[in-house]
């Protein structure tokens, strides 16, 4: 088994796309004005509209700008360089200038718009490192 996807319910998905293409630097891809995603080397960020929902039962399965559980991890080679040309785009929506953590990884969290917790790493322990070869 292999996790591929991660995907945000939302009231606004351009919105939410432009927001993940800014801060990645990625381009995403537009299915349709309720689906997209952004791909990267080990999994997909789908971002469907509340629209969607309706293909799972309904409404009330997900709500939109709910999430207070989940963290939407990216691995990047060196999250101070990212921080230091986002810094301004960042604004409101930072939560945490780039720290260290105890396990070995070097962290900047923000929220998206709609409130999900978002944290780019990058491995600087010498375990953290060897855990992630390969990843970034």
């Amino acid at each position: 088994m292999n996790l591929v996807s991660i995907r945000i319910i939302t009231n606004d998905v351009s919105k939410l796309m432009e927001f993940y293409e800014q801060i990645t630097q990625l381009k995403g891809i537009c299915y349709t004005e309720d689906f997209a995603e952004i791909q990267t080397k080990n999994a997909t960020l789908a971002i469907g509209s509340t629209r969607t929902l309706q293909f799972f039962g309904g409404a009330e399965v997900a709500m939109a700008a709910q999430n207070r559980t989940a963290i939407i991890e990216f691995i990047t080679d060196n999250v101070d360089r990212i921080y230091e040309e986002q810094s301004d785009f960042l604004g409101d929506f930072l939560v945490q200038k780039p720290t260290t953590m105890p396990w070995g990884n070097r962290s900047l969290l923000f929220r998206d718009p709609d409130g999900n917790l978002v944290n780019f790493f990058t491995p600087v322990s010498t375990d953290a490192i060897k855990k992630f070869e390969g990843k970034i």
